[in-house]
Protein backbone atom coordinates (compact mmCIF):
# COMPACT_ATOMS: atom_id res chain seq x y z
CA UNK A 1 0.00 0.00 0.00
CA UNK A 2 1.42 3.39 -0.88
CA UNK A 3 1.53 6.38 1.36
CA UNK A 4 -1.55 8.05 0.25
CA UNK A 5 -3.23 4.93 -0.25
CA UNK A 6 -2.56 4.33 3.64
CA UNK A 7 -3.29 7.95 4.63
CA UNK A 8 -6.77 7.42 2.86
CA UNK A 9 -7.49 4.47 5.61
CA UNK A 10 -5.98 6.20 8.50
CA UNK A 11 -8.86 8.70 7.95
CA UNK A 12 -11.12 6.31 8.01
CA UNK A 13 -9.75 4.93 11.63
CA UNK A 14 -9.35 8.30 13.00
CA UNK A 15 -13.23 8.92 12.15
CA UNK A 16 -13.70 5.49 14.21
CA UNK A 17 -11.54 6.56 16.96
CA UNK A 18 -13.49 9.82 17.55
CA UNK A 19 -17.26 8.00 17.63
CA UNK A 20 -15.47 5.84 20.22
CA UNK A 21 -14.95 9.06 22.11
CA UNK A 22 -18.39 10.97 21.76
CA UNK A 23 -20.21 8.48 24.22
CA UNK A 24 -18.05 9.93 27.10
CA UNK A 25 -17.84 13.60 26.16
CA UNK A 26 -20.70 15.61 28.25
CA UNK A 27 -20.97 12.65 29.80
CA UNK A 28 -19.27 13.53 33.62
CA UNK A 29 -16.87 11.28 32.46
CA UNK A 30 -14.29 9.82 35.39
CA UNK A 31 -11.16 11.84 35.35
CA UNK A 32 -7.45 10.04 36.15
CA UNK A 33 -4.41 11.94 36.92
CA UNK A 34 -1.00 10.34 35.34
CA UNK A 35 2.55 10.91 36.24
CA UNK A 36 2.95 13.91 34.78
CA UNK A 37 -0.21 15.33 35.96
CA UNK A 38 -2.10 15.52 32.93
CA UNK A 39 -5.90 14.03 32.78
CA UNK A 40 -6.82 11.24 31.47
CA UNK A 41 -10.48 9.93 30.87
CA UNK A 42 -12.37 6.81 29.65
CA UNK A 43 -12.69 8.85 25.78
CA UNK A 44 -8.76 8.60 25.63
CA UNK A 45 -8.20 5.27 26.59
CA UNK A 46 -11.33 3.85 24.05
CA UNK A 47 -9.69 6.09 21.17
CA UNK A 48 -6.39 4.33 22.23
CA UNK A 49 -7.59 0.71 21.50
CA UNK A 50 -8.85 1.64 18.51
CA UNK A 51 -6.41 3.07 16.61
CA UNK A 52 -3.79 0.58 18.32
CA UNK A 53 -5.96 -2.42 16.97
CA UNK A 54 -6.36 -0.36 13.28
CA UNK A 55 -3.09 0.65 12.90
CA UNK A 56 -1.93 -3.13 13.48
CA UNK A 57 -4.31 -4.63 10.84
CA UNK A 58 -2.83 -1.89 8.51
CA UNK A 59 0.69 -2.33 9.21
CA UNK A 60 1.88 -4.78 11.77
CA UNK A 61 5.26 -4.10 10.89
CA UNK A 62 5.46 -0.51 11.80
CA UNK A 63 5.55 0.19 15.36
CA UNK A 64 3.42 2.74 17.45
CA UNK A 65 4.22 5.63 19.89
CA UNK A 66 0.92 6.87 21.35
CA UNK A 67 0.46 8.95 24.75
CA UNK A 68 -1.36 6.03 26.47
CA UNK A 69 1.02 3.90 25.56
CA UNK A 70 4.69 5.89 25.60
CA UNK A 71 6.68 3.82 27.50
CA UNK A 72 8.88 2.72 25.28
CA UNK A 73 13.05 2.93 26.03
CA UNK A 74 14.78 4.90 23.72
CA UNK A 75 17.09 2.02 23.08
CA UNK A 76 14.07 0.47 21.31
CA UNK A 77 12.93 3.68 19.80
CA UNK A 78 16.26 4.15 18.25
CA UNK A 79 15.78 1.11 16.27
CA UNK A 80 12.67 2.31 14.54
CA UNK A 81 13.31 4.15 10.95
CA UNK A 82 9.22 4.15 10.56
CA UNK A 83 6.75 4.53 13.25
CA UNK A 84 3.17 5.42 14.31
CA UNK A 85 3.06 8.58 16.42
CA UNK A 86 -0.48 9.10 18.26
CA UNK A 87 -2.65 11.37 20.52
CA UNK A 88 -5.63 9.42 21.00
CA UNK A 89 -7.54 12.34 22.20
CA UNK A 90 -5.70 15.56 21.82
CA UNK A 91 -7.38 18.36 24.34
CA UNK A 92 -8.52 16.10 27.49
CA UNK A 93 -8.64 19.42 29.49
CA UNK A 94 -11.16 20.93 26.50
CA UNK A 95 -12.66 17.78 26.32
CA UNK A 96 -13.17 17.64 30.19
CA UNK A 97 -14.80 20.72 30.11
CA UNK A 98 -17.44 19.98 27.75
CA UNK A 99 -15.82 21.71 24.42
CA UNK A 100 -15.79 20.34 20.61
CA UNK A 101 -11.97 21.80 20.56
CA UNK A 102 -10.66 18.23 20.87
CA UNK A 103 -9.47 16.17 18.34
CA UNK A 104 -7.64 12.74 17.11
CA UNK A 105 -4.46 12.57 15.87
CA UNK A 106 -2.41 9.90 13.95
CA UNK A 107 0.91 10.81 12.08
CA UNK A 108 3.31 8.18 10.42
CA UNK A 109 6.92 9.22 11.16
CA UNK A 110 10.13 8.02 8.71
CA UNK A 111 13.93 9.07 10.20
CA UNK A 112 12.37 11.52 12.17
CA UNK A 113 10.41 13.58 9.52
CA UNK A 114 6.33 13.45 9.11
CA UNK A 115 5.21 11.59 5.99
CA UNK A 116 1.74 13.00 6.58
CA UNK A 117 -0.42 13.51 9.57
CA UNK A 118 -4.29 12.99 10.33
CA UNK A 119 -6.43 15.09 12.45
CA UNK A 120 -9.59 14.51 12.86
CA UNK A 121 -12.36 16.15 14.91
CA UNK A 122 -15.07 14.12 17.05
CA UNK A 123 -17.93 16.48 17.41
CA UNK A 124 -17.84 17.62 13.45
CA UNK A 125 -17.36 14.91 11.90
CA UNK A 126 -14.44 17.01 10.18
CA UNK A 127 -11.14 15.54 9.36
CA UNK A 128 -7.90 17.25 8.14
CA UNK A 129 -5.01 15.48 6.27
CA UNK A 130 -2.05 15.89 4.55
CA UNK A 131 1.71 15.84 4.03
CA UNK A 132 4.69 17.61 2.69
CA UNK A 133 4.64 15.25 -1.10
CA UNK A 134 0.86 14.54 -0.30
CA UNK A 135 -1.21 18.01 -0.77
CA UNK A 136 -3.76 18.75 2.05
CA UNK A 137 -7.48 18.24 2.68
CA UNK A 138 -10.65 19.00 4.90
CA UNK A 139 -13.21 16.50 5.08
CA UNK A 140 -16.78 16.77 6.47
CA UNK A 141 -19.39 14.25 6.65
CA UNK A 142 -21.56 13.65 3.24
CA UNK A 143 -18.98 16.64 1.83
CA UNK A 144 -16.44 15.73 -0.69
CA UNK A 145 -12.84 16.36 0.50
CA UNK A 146 -11.58 19.96 -0.19
CA UNK A 147 -8.05 21.07 -0.81
CA UNK A 148 -6.45 23.53 1.23
CA UNK A 149 -3.81 25.76 1.18
CA UNK A 150 -2.20 28.27 3.66
CA UNK A 151 -2.28 32.01 3.11
CA UNK A 152 1.54 34.03 2.51
CA UNK A 153 -0.72 37.22 3.65
CA UNK A 154 -4.14 38.17 5.17
CA UNK A 155 -6.43 39.17 2.49
CA UNK A 156 -6.14 43.50 1.59
CA UNK A 157 -7.98 44.62 4.95
CA UNK A 158 -7.97 41.75 7.25
CA UNK A 159 -5.72 42.02 10.20
CA UNK A 160 -2.49 39.56 10.98
CA UNK A 161 -4.10 36.66 13.27
CA UNK A 162 -1.92 34.79 15.30
CA UNK A 163 -2.99 31.31 16.75
CA UNK A 164 -2.64 30.97 20.06
CA UNK A 165 -3.28 28.58 23.00
CA UNK A 166 -6.49 28.73 25.56
CA UNK A 167 -4.03 27.55 27.99
CA UNK A 168 -0.14 28.31 27.43
CA UNK A 169 1.82 31.30 26.93
CA UNK A 170 5.31 32.18 28.50
CA UNK A 171 7.15 35.75 28.53
CA UNK A 172 9.51 34.51 25.57
CA UNK A 173 6.26 34.24 23.70
CA UNK A 174 4.99 37.78 24.78
CA UNK A 175 8.06 39.16 23.86
CA UNK A 176 8.01 37.43 20.29
CA UNK A 177 4.44 38.94 19.61
CA UNK A 178 5.38 42.13 20.64
CA UNK A 179 8.29 42.08 17.88
CA UNK A 180 5.84 40.79 15.54
CA UNK A 181 3.53 43.06 15.70
CA UNK A 182 6.15 45.92 15.39
CA UNK A 183 7.17 44.53 12.07
CA UNK A 184 3.53 43.29 10.59
CA UNK A 185 0.91 45.60 12.07
CA UNK A 186 -1.97 45.22 14.46
CA UNK A 187 -2.34 41.30 15.73
CA UNK A 188 -5.10 39.45 16.04
CA UNK A 189 -5.23 36.10 18.20
CA UNK A 190 -7.51 33.40 17.27
CA UNK A 191 -7.73 31.04 20.78
CA UNK A 192 -8.17 27.72 19.78
CA UNK A 193 -7.58 24.42 21.73
CA UNK A 194 -5.25 21.59 20.67
CA UNK A 195 -3.71 20.79 17.01
CA UNK A 196 -6.23 22.48 15.60
CA UNK A 197 -4.19 25.63 15.96
CA UNK A 198 -1.99 23.87 12.92
CA UNK A 199 -5.33 23.45 10.81
CA UNK A 200 -6.21 27.23 11.03
CA UNK A 201 -2.90 27.89 9.31
CA UNK A 202 -3.78 25.28 7.18
CA UNK A 203 -6.81 26.19 5.40
CA UNK A 204 -5.51 29.94 5.43
CA UNK A 205 -7.34 30.94 8.23
CA UNK A 206 -4.77 32.33 10.80
CA UNK A 207 -0.82 33.46 9.39
CA UNK A 208 1.50 32.65 12.35
CA UNK A 209 1.35 29.65 15.14
CA UNK A 210 4.31 30.20 17.72
CA UNK A 211 4.37 28.01 20.64
CA UNK A 212 7.14 28.88 23.09
CA UNK A 213 5.89 26.88 25.79
CA UNK A 214 5.84 23.03 26.46
CA UNK A 215 4.19 20.51 23.83
CA UNK A 216 5.01 16.50 22.99
CA UNK A 217 5.72 14.96 20.41
CA UNK A 218 2.19 13.55 19.90
CA UNK A 219 0.67 17.23 20.46
CA UNK A 220 2.20 18.36 17.00
CA UNK A 221 3.21 15.51 14.37
CA UNK A 222 0.17 14.94 12.80
CA UNK A 223 -1.25 18.62 12.52
CA UNK A 224 2.13 19.50 11.08
CA UNK A 225 1.93 16.80 8.63
CA UNK A 226 -1.34 18.92 7.20
CA UNK A 227 0.21 22.12 7.78
CA UNK A 228 3.12 20.86 5.62
CA UNK A 229 0.53 19.61 2.88
CA UNK A 230 -0.81 22.84 2.81
CA UNK A 231 2.02 24.65 2.01
CA UNK A 232 3.45 25.71 5.30
CA UNK A 233 6.24 24.74 7.93
CA UNK A 234 7.20 24.17 11.18
CA UNK A 235 10.51 25.34 12.09
CA UNK A 236 12.85 25.66 15.72
CA UNK A 237 13.53 28.57 16.96
CA UNK A 238 16.98 28.21 14.99
CA UNK A 239 14.97 27.92 11.79
CA UNK A 240 15.35 24.05 10.99
CA UNK A 241 12.59 21.86 10.12
CA UNK A 242 11.05 20.58 12.71
CA UNK A 243 11.42 16.99 13.06
CA UNK A 244 10.63 14.32 15.48
CA UNK A 245 14.28 12.41 16.28
CA UNK A 246 14.56 9.42 19.10
CA UNK A 247 15.23 11.04 22.26
CA UNK A 248 14.95 10.58 25.72
CA UNK A 249 12.49 13.18 26.08
CA UNK A 250 8.88 13.00 24.29
CA UNK A 251 8.83 16.99 25.22
CA UNK A 252 9.24 18.87 21.87
CA UNK A 253 11.39 22.31 21.59
CA UNK A 254 9.99 25.63 20.73
CA UNK A 255 8.83 25.91 17.38
CA UNK A 256 7.11 28.10 14.93
CA UNK A 257 4.22 27.11 12.38
CA UNK A 258 4.03 29.68 9.24
CA UNK A 259 3.49 29.47 5.64
CA UNK A 260 6.60 28.52 4.00
CA UNK A 261 6.69 31.51 1.29
CA UNK A 262 5.52 34.27 4.09
CA UNK A 263 7.32 37.48 3.12
CA UNK A 264 7.83 37.93 7.00
CA UNK A 265 9.39 34.71 7.53
CA UNK A 266 13.09 35.80 7.94
CA UNK A 267 11.49 38.63 10.45
CA UNK A 268 9.68 36.36 12.33
CA UNK A 269 12.96 33.92 12.55
CA UNK A 270 15.28 36.98 13.76
CA UNK A 271 12.57 37.58 16.50
CA UNK A 272 12.88 34.16 17.80
CA UNK A 273 16.37 34.28 17.78
CA UNK A 274 16.69 37.09 19.98
CA UNK A 275 14.07 35.70 22.73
Amino acid sequence: MNDRDLMQQVVRLAREAGAATLPFWRADVAVLTKADASPVTAADMAAHHVIAAGLQRLAPQVPVLSEEDCNIPLAERAQWQRWWLVDPLDGTKEFIAGSEEFTVNIALIEQGRVVFGVVGVPTSGRCYYGGSALGAWVEAPDVPAQPISVRNAPAAGATFTVVASRRHSSPQQERLLAGLSAAVGELALANIGSSLKFCLLAEGAADCYPRLAPTSQWDTAAAQGVLEGAGGEVLGLDGKAFAYPPRESLLNPFFLALPAAAAWRAKLLALASAV
